[in-house]
């Protein structure tokens, strides 16, 4: 379900599990053994932990997103998934709104693509 524009930007855009998290993910990046990177206190980067090993490619864009918020150590392969951070139990929240935003705008402003301007 995308965002409204009733929801705060405190709460989640999606309809992220409130059960079976883990599966989700698993399901959404095709993977056996899954990996957490922090991007943030507020972004995590869910990966196929295997995915350099088993030929994976290359994904510049996650590689990318991690690299302008922390020092790179590697390259990252495979598909992934970025969700928000965690409560104060430890879940994985969804990403907010503005999240979401910040994140097609930072995709698609190094992607090369020419953005056409708003009239």
């Amino acid at each position: 379900m995308p965002c409204s524009s009733a929801r705060t930007e405190a709460s989640s855009c999606w309809n992220w599990p409130k059960e079976n998290q883990l599966n989700t993910l698993y399901r959404a990046i095709s993977c056996q053994n899954i990996d957490a990177v922090d991007i943030t206190d507020q972004l995590t980067m869910w990966l196929d932990d295997e995915g350099l090993i088993n030929g994976a490619p290359l994904n510049r864009a996650a590689t990318l997103l991690y690299a302008t918020h922390r020092p790179p150590h590697q390259h990252y392969h495979g598909r992934a998934v970025i969700t928000g951070g965690t409560d104060r139990h430890g879940n994985t929240l969804g990403l907010t709104e503005g999240q979401l935003v910040q994140l097609i705008e930072f995709h698609l402003g190094n992607s090369g693509l020419k953005i056409p301007a708003q009239r």
